[in-house]
């Protein structure tokens, strides 16, 4: 069976490319011996193809909800955008895993696969940078030295006493969602994908915004799905977005980006970083900051770091253990276009929303507590 799928996905995948584009003999040659390594590829292989090369394939029958799967599980360069986890090799179809009762039902034998909480928080034996209570991985040419002195300059947003927005929440890739129970094991033809506002990134945004609200901080929440219908060029889209409400509204100062991170070993696990906060699971946060090496045009992406490890520290200050180190690296993700411009990702795919949720008000009233500490005198 793997032969014929390989097969069939081939001739898919090379008379969409020969559609959209010319090539010349060489690249057809290439092609050809592309198509015979695919003829050998397991099943789920040539699911992960299926899933990366989706905009090029002859139509196909519509799925539910989504054909694609979770993100990588580290960021990867803003284009293209691609996934990592394949579907079920025994599924044709996406799968959303809605939750029904307290005690999960039993996953059949041929589609269970382990599934492994992990603390993924910083620590001094880690060889990262510090800052208060905050860990940072540096993934930039920044020497040590350097980002030690990034930390040390002044904080760079002056918060304002005002009704009028300061922060601005969305989602470029508000559909992913999370595991519906919390146990020891998977579903493999869940996709973790969900256009259901209630079950996804949305709902934590939510969550989020509603704790900033009682905290008296303008806060404007948009829930455009920017990766629904297509997952590609969902960064373009959400970029526009994001243009459109800074000029609208000059008051605003912070632009979060709420994603959820995916997490997948070889042997085929799940992980899921998590953490207890006051006797209560955690889906543990991760901050990634932008670094600009002087080709990414990133204006203040010096002022971003300094607000993420602010940030970082305000969370783990107030709630040991709910954050991983702040990820300082190479990566755009549209952080160039404002002050106060991180994208946070709420624990993995292997959470479940209850877990998000939870962090989304911890980390929202760690960020309340920041903007009450920092708001300009006059």
């Amino acid at each position: 069976m793997p032969v014929i799928m390989g097969f069939l996905l081939c001739i898919s995948i090379l008379a969409g490319t020969l559609r959209m584009h010319e090539y010349s003999l060489s690249d057809l040659g290439e092609k050809a011996a592309v198509f015979s390594a695919l003829l050998s590829m397991s099943e789920a292989g040539l699911d992960v193809l299926r899933e990366r090369f989706q905009d090029q394939l002859l139509p196909t029958v519509p799925v539910p909800d989504h054909p694609y799967t979770a993100r990588p599980a580290q960021p990867q360069p803003q284009e293209p955008e691609a996934s990592s986890l394949p579907n079920a090799s025994n599924s044709d179809s996406a799968t959303e895993f809605l939750p029904t009762e307290d005690n999960p039902p039993p996953v059949p034998t041929q589609y269970a696969d382990l599934l492994l909480a992990e603390d993924f928080g910083g620590g001094p034996d880690k060889g990262l940078a510090k800052y208060g209570s905050a860990y940072i991985k540096n993934e930039t040419k920044n020497s040590a030295e350097a980002v030690e002195k990034l930390l040390m300059q002044d904080f760079p947003i002056a918060f304002e006493d005002t009704e009028e927005p300061q922060v601005l929440i969305f989602h470029t890739h508000a559909t992913e969602s999370f595991e519906p129970y919390d146990r020891d094991e998977y579903d493999t033809r869940n996709t973790w994908r969900s256009v259901n506002d209630e079950r996804n990134m949305v709902a934590v945004g939510n969550a989020f915004v509603q704790v900033l609200e009682e905290n008296g901080i303008g806060v404007l929440h948009d829930t455009t799905q920017h990766d629904y219908p297509s997952y590609n060029g969902s960064y373009e889209r959400s970029r526009v977005t994001i243009q459109q409400y800074l000029e609208e509204y000059p008051s605003i100062k912070v632009v979060l980006d709420l994603h959820r991170d995916a997490i997948q070993r070889e042997g085929g696990e799940i992980v899921k970083p998590v953490a207890e906060i006051d006797g209560q699971k955690a889906a543990q946060i991760m901050i990634i900051s932008a670094c600009d090496d002087g080709t990414m045009d990133i204006p203040e992406w010096k002022q971003n770091f300094r607000f993420a490890a602010e940030y970082q520290n305000y969370m783990e200050s107030a709630y040991p253990g709910l954050t991983r180190p702040v990820y300082f690296c190479y990566r755009k993700y549209n952080m160039d276009l404002s002050t106060g411009s991180l994208l946070l990702e709420f624990g993995s795919n292997a959470n479940t929303l209850e877990e998000a949720v939870y962090s989304a008000q911890l980390s929202a009233q760690a960020l309340a507590d920041l903007i009450h500490d920092n708001v300009l005198s006059f």
